[in-house]
């Protein structure tokens, strides 16, 4: 299918119904660790809203009466836990984003799906201050909605870096603050060593004094998803790529704890 396809998912113990709005592996970040094969900078082609809900019509009526489930799926993540907007690249970059928003509260009205069913956003955050997205996490948010707002790093030269983006941190941090007003928002973080180095103490104290600034501004939150390398990236950094020790991992999540926000740990 061109834009719709299933994950078991580490993150949700379950199925995710992934929808891919960038099939042209096109994304206007370039994350060293993404697992995008011929990832190109660049926006996704007109997204053809009839082929998407077939395709998703489609899916869903087999994971629900077809044997997806029985013949794909471990017993234990026998559920359908979320719809994701996810895919090879920003989906927020579609033109099309709010028009999706609409086509997805459509179908899922016509299923008989879990009720706890999310919709979740996976976002870079970059795009969030355009009016046709705002609308469109507004209307996810009645849609039991969820952002996963990237965070990697909060230094220019990490984002520089890891992400290959010039993106301030200002205007992370008024992105980050307007989706968490939208629609209920998670951070989303990437750890991992680069050439055998984990992540330098100066790049951990700025993440949590920037976590800590936004608590001060009552900016809610519902947590960090902190996650390792979980697959090879495929980019032209990939060798010197490499998971950093569960200990290292779960020391970090408890030092974001402290500040009293929820973390969820994906090595």
């Amino acid at each position: 299918m061109t834009y719709v396809y299933p994950v078991i998912s580490r993150r949700s113990s379950g199925v995710s119904v992934g929808i891919n709005l960038n099939p042209n592996n096109a994304c206007n970040w370039r994350c060293i660790y993404c697992q995008v094969p011929d990832l190109k900078r660049g926006s996704p082609p007109a997204i053809d809203l009839t082929k998407l809900e077939q395709e998703l019509r489609a899916f869903l009526h087999e994971l629900l009466y077809g044997r997806f489930m029985l013949d794909k799926v471990p017993p234990q993540a026998r559920r359908i836990n979320d719809i994701a907007l996810s895919g090879n690249g920003e989906p927020t970059s579609a033109k099309e984003f709010e028009q999706v928003i609409s086509l997805i509260e459509r179908i899922m009205h016509d299923f008989a799906l879990p009720a706890e069913l999310k919709l979740i956003l996976i976002t870079n955050g970059s795009l969030i201050d355009r009016p046709a997205v705002q609308r469109g996490l507004s209307h996810m948010a009645k849609l039991n909605g969820e952002i996963w707002f990237k965070l990697d790093s909060v230094t220019q030269e990490g984002r520089l870096r890891i992400n290959n983006t010039r993106m301030s941190l200002k205007k992370m941090h008024d992105n980050l603050k307007l989706a968490a007003s939208l629609c209920p928002t998670w951070i989303q973080t990437c750890v991992f060593a680069i050439d055998g180095i984990l992540p330098s103490e100066r790049e951990i104290s700025a993440y949590l004094e920037f976590l800590y600034n936004m608590q001060q501004e009552g900016i809610l939150l519902h947590g960090v998803l902190l996650y390792g390398l979980a697959r090879p990236s495929l980019q032209p950094e990939a060798p010197r790529l490499s998971r950093v020790p569960l200990e290292w991992l779960e020391s970090f999540a408890a030092k974001i704890k402290e500040l009293g926000l929820e973390v969820k740990v994906h090595p």
